[in-house]
């Protein structure tokens, strides 16, 4: 009976290590050890990009990639993982529960919004989190020219100022125009707890941030969050009513909830600490990828941020190494020093840093040239040939 590896996930980490570990077994040329990937559909969800539009494009099937590594899918919703007996419970697409065993096991299962309770915030709001939920903003967006004018439609309240928020709001502008018309007097309004327009992302960043702003007609409300949201808008901490008909909200993420199904260290964001060669701590049979892992990127105290940029490394990484575990040969430990921080700024540009101080290295038309290399092509999966997606699942290919 074959050896079973599986991976939780079809996200950049769990694609890259389902890859990663048949390169492995293709080097060693074995066929004693089978992969399968779980996960709800056989497609790479380009996530980074849904603050665009077209949003309904933004993915890459991965039936072809897999078929050409020798990689079993199954479509499924991981629900339960039960340590002592190696098992992960599923359902299918019929609602049917199922059950697959493991050998060796690579949680890859990401990260979603965090969703506070506040009050009218399922009802109203919008988000960009995952693929559905941006179509339904972008159907929203496209929906507003129907509508009588007025300041709550012409109106977009983007509640946080981190990178997801600054990305959509940046964004907005021209999809406002592309469906009102460029005569409209439209208003993108960024709220954000922060004490300056862009803090989160440090002072090479900001100047960049707040030129981009100012160039776009964007307004920041700062020292302050939202208590309320309704059909006409939002209620600020401070009393005030802001009126709008699309308020989207980009505060937090959190691992996934599989995560505590584990007896196991995780850290405030509930991901899984894991030793330098991706196992999680505390665990014999269980590696963790993506943005499920609490990983060290470094020896200087940096760890993972939840992104595709460490999600891509982390998975070649836990493919290759979950995967030598099974062959018992030695393990390639995680290290990713170089950390960089290419940020869309809408019709202004983009800005481009290196390094975990974010030095400034490219801005305006120059680092938006960059992201949309980033974005249309560097973060998507290989082709499905064989030797071409083996040889990219390499874990010593540097993700900068």
């Amino acid at each position: 009976m074959k050896q079973q590896i599986l991976v939780i996930g079809a996200g950049f980490g769990g694609v890259w290590s389902a890859l990663s570990a048949a390169r492995l077994l293709d080097q060693h040329s074995r066929n004693d050890v089978e992969i399968t990937l779980l996960a709800p559909q056989a497609q790479l969800r380009i996530r980074p990009r849904f603050y665009e539009s077209d949003v309904h494009k933004m993915f890459a099937p991965l039936d072809g990639l897999f078929d050409s590594v020798g990689v079993r899918f199954v479509k499924g919703t991981a629900e339960h993982i039960e340590e002592l007996a190696r098992t992960v419970g599923y359902r299918d697409e019929t609602g049917r529960w199922n059950t697959l065993t493991y050998d060796r096991l690579v949680l890859a299962a990401g990260s979603q919004l965090v969703r506070p309770k506040v009050p009218g915030l399922e009802a109203h709001a919008f988000d960009v989190d995952q693929i559905e939920a941006a179509v339904r903003l972008e159907n929203h967006l496209k929906s507003l020219n129907g509508r009588p004018e007025s300041v709550a439609r012409n109106t977009v309240v983007v509640v946080g100022g981190g990178f997801t928020g600054i990305e959509t709001g940046t964004e907005m502008p021209a999809r406002l125009r592309a469906v009102l018309g460029d005569d409209q007097d439209i208003r993108v309004i960024i709220i954000d707890r922060g004490p300056a327009i862009g803090a989160s992302m440090g002072d090479g960043i900001r100047p960049s941030i707040i030129e981009a702003s100012e160039h776009l007609g964007i307004e920041w409300v700062l020292n302050t969050g939202v208590t309320a949201i309704d059909a006409n808008g939002v209620t600020l901490a401070d009393g005030r009513h802001i009126e709008s008909q699309t308020v989207v909200w980009t505060v937090g993420f959190r691992a996934s909830p599989l995560t505590e199904q584990m007896s196991s260290t995780r850290d405030a964001q509930g991901r899984l600490h894991v030793d330098a060669n991706l196992k999680v701590l505390g665990q014999e049979h269980v590696y963790a990828a993506g943005d499920v892992a609490y990983a060290a990127t470094d020896d200087l105290g940096n760890f993972a941020a939840m992104s595709c940029q460490h999600a891509i490394s982390l998975g070649r990484h836990a493919g290759n190494n979950v995967a030598a575990d099974l062959l018992g040969i030695a393990p390639t430990p995680y290290r990713q020093p170089k950390y960089v921080t290419c940020l869309d700024l809408g019709g202004w540009g983009a800005v481009y840093t290196e390094g975990w101080d974010r030095q400034l290295k490219l801005v305006k038309d120059p680092a938006k040239e960059l992201k949309t290399q980033i974005n249309s092509v560097w973060i998507y999966p290989p082709a499905a040939d064989r030797a071409t997606a083996l040889a990219a699942a390499d874990p010593m290919i540097p993700v900068a």
